[in-house]
């Protein structure tokens, strides 16, 4: 729907999560005989989640975890993990430090450089203890470490920025990620992210792209809303690169997942996500959550150490239980945080999608009261829904 801003310009309404629901229609599946498995370039999952690539929430041991339980987690090689050979003693210091010394204490310890060699060993390691070696970069590290991560045997090489496009503008002389030659020439099946239009989906799958990451902006710890004012909200960005992928299939006959990224905090979140188009999403916050987690109970974005324009802070999340109680349950918590792939089974089962391809059929509404509608003693007293 257009909708005129002012005399010059007409804009379009765009929803995120929070302002849609989900419509039942004639048929229900038990959630015992619902399959919510999703396949990423080879690579069949159970749970269609993958941890975010923050260093509150994968290091090493974590990727190997959420490999067993089902899942995917994403390594980020800019992070603490490959800049120091033991990175513990500077998250215990990211943890205790104050409010307002952190922005200052992340520029200082995320200078160090990233080290080559420790990219190969932390591969190394996933690999040999038996998960899948999934790992990240911004496309300026994807340009200088690319072949390490070839050569260490990754299994899955994410190329993540606030914003990718195939036609980067850089400085005279520079020189710049050629998305399309590194996905043909590298060896690795490559995700790409992130971007929310349908224009650009669509060019990132042209250029070979393994999987494409949907969301700018609405993570937890990320402020680039705030200090950059961009982003569209998640609903509509999703639906837009679905229909993206759905064109692309169609021309080229190859399926490109949609990957939501970002604003992804409950099981009904997820839900949403892959109803609007969807084949998994990359969550941080809920999954920061785990006892296992790097983070000692807090979580941060993966801009906020940057030297020039941090866009990015910490939360406090907490630890509310064991990476498998919050992907598999059982659930101790009544907020849709913990049994993740229940959250998803029982939300497919009642809306009698049996498959992720039927969940992104289902009616969906715009419901902006989803939330707050009848919900006045939960919110009161901060229970269920009003925490």
């Amino acid at each position: 729907m257009d909708i005129q801003l002012g005399r010059s310009r007409i804009v379009r309404r765009a929803y995120g999560i929070d302002e849609i629901a989900l419509v039942p229609g004639g048929r229900t599946v038990d959630p015992a005989v619902v399959d919510s498995s999703w396949r990423l370039a080879g690579f069949e999952r159970e749970i269609p989640i993958i941890a975010s690539a923050m260093d509150g929430v994968v290091d090493g041991a974590m990727a190997v975890e959420l490999s067993r339980l089902g899942a995917l987690g994403v390594l980020n090689l800019e992070g603490l993990q490959c800049r120091y050979s033991d990175p513990n003693p500077l998250l215990d210091r990211i943890a205790a430090v104050g409010n307002e010394e952190f922005v200052p204490l992340m520029q200082e310890l995320y200078s160090q450089p990233v080290q080559e060699e420790l990219i190969r060993a932390r591969i190394a390691e996933i690999k040999q203890a038996g998960g899948i070696a999934a790992v990240s970069a911004t496309p300026a590290a994807a340009l200088k470490f690319g072949k390490a991560v070839a050569e260490a045997g990754a299994d899955l090489f994410f190329v993540q920025a606030t914003v990718v496009s195939t036609d980067h503008l850089g400085p005279e002389g520079q020189e710049t990620l050629d998305l399309e030659n590194l996905c043909r020439s590298l060896g690795v099946p490559v995700v790409i992210g992130n971007c929310v239009t349908y224009e650009v989906a669509l060019l990132l799958m042209r250029a070979g792209a393994a999987a494409v990451m949907v969301g700018i902006g609405p993570g937890a710890a990320c402020t680039s809303r705030g200090v950059l004012g961009i982003g569209i909200p998640q609903a509509t960005a999703v639906a837009d690169c679905a229909a993206a992928r759905n064109d692309f299939e169609k021309e080229t006959g190859r399926y490109v997942p949609i990957v939501a990224d970002g604003g992804i905090v409950t099981g009904g979140d997820i839900c949403k996500c892959l109803a609007c188009g969807a084949d998994a999403v990359m969550i941080g916050s809920p999954i920061a959550r785990a006892a296992e987690a790097p983070g000692r109970g807090f979580h941060w974005g993966m801009a906020t150490p940057s030297p020039l324009l941090p866009r990015g802070t910490r939360i406090k999340v907490g630890t509310t239980g064991s990476l498998e109680r919050i992907l598999r349950g059982p659930a101790n918590l009544d907020d849709g945080t913990q049994n993740l792939m229940g959250c998803i089974r029982t939300s497919m089962g009642t809306l009698g999608a049996r498959t992720i391809k039927e969940m992104q059929q289902v009616e969906v509404v715009v419901a902006p009261s989803l939330l707050t509608e009848g919900k006045v003693y939960q919110k009161a007293q901060q229970l269920g829904m009003g925490k």
